[in-house]
């Protein structure tokens, strides 16, 4: 699966000037004498508009989250640019709840398979058997030592990668953990069949005012994500609301 912050340098979607702006940046980045670590303190001289603007957008969807009981979902974990916010986020404005979990799903291998409502759109060729494949299950394991490493009551576990096909995993996953509370499930699956089953387990363990969150809604090279959402809630059942500055998340609280 993908984040939409990997997905959108995939596509033809940037100007020439745009690429060449990513281009320069990296340039620059690399030709820098200063320590890697003195640039990542730095790092707002290096980032484009569009990731931290994609970061801003997480910032406020977890926001909304924050007064309510439960922990965050992610389906989609690709690189990990939204699982390691959420992280960073709840050990910022939340460093004591220990009981908010951060749950990424991912297969970590591409698209398990993909159905005739997900070939709709114009990407339907992207949209193949393990295409958006990101190998970064190993990087992130050792990533989430360290964060645990770098927050309060960091002996308590804060985050919890479940690997594989989620139409499999996430039935199985619910099965064990007749515990859990979601208060922001946040949908980038792509694809028809994983975010359907994820809104069929998910949606019944959100309590009022947690957050539902999509990514790839009414986005005509990802029809899927909106075709999952007609065939479990139905459109009409939530008040979809979008961020000024961000074109692609929308998100609604549970009534």
């Amino acid at each position: 699966m993908t984040s939409k912050t990997e997905k959108r340098d995939s596509k033809p979607l940037r100007t020439p000037q745009e690429v060449m702006v990513a281009e320069e940046l990296e340039k620059i980045f690399l030709a820098s004498t200063d320590p890697v670590a003195t640039r990542l303190e730095n790092f707002t001289k290096y980032v484009r508009r569009q990731h931290l603007t994609r970061f801003l957008a997480l910032y406020e969807v977890f926001k909304r989250a924050l007064p309510v009981k439960g922990s965050v979902v992610e389906c989609g974990v690709n690189r990990g640019f939204g699982l390691m916010a959420w992280a960073k986020l709840s050990a910022v404005l939340e460093p004591v709840n220990l009981t908010r979990r951060i749950y990424g799903f991912d297969s970590f291998a591409g698209f398990p398979s993909v159905t005739e409502k997900d070939r709709t759109g114009p990407a339907w060729e992207t949209a193949a058997p393990g295409a958006l494949r990101a190998d970064s299950y190993a990087e992130l394991q050792t990533l989430i030592e360290l964060n645990d490493k770098d927050r309060f009551l960091g002996h308590i576990p804060k985050i919890e990668l479940i690997k594989g096909d989620a139409t499999k995993t996430i039935p199985a996953f619910v099965a064990d953990h007749p515990h859990l509370v979601v208060s922001l499930l946040f949908l980038d699956f792509d694809l028809y069949e994983p975010t359907k089953v994820a809104l069929e387990h998910f949606v019944p363990r959100m309590p009022k005012g947690a957050i539902i969150a999509f990514d790839e809604l009414d986005n005509p090279l990802w029809p899927g994500e909106t075709n999952a959402l007609i065939d479990t809630i139905g459109m009409g059942k939530l008040h979809l609301e979008r961020l000024e500055f961000d074109p692609y998340i929308a998100f609604a609280r549970i009534s």
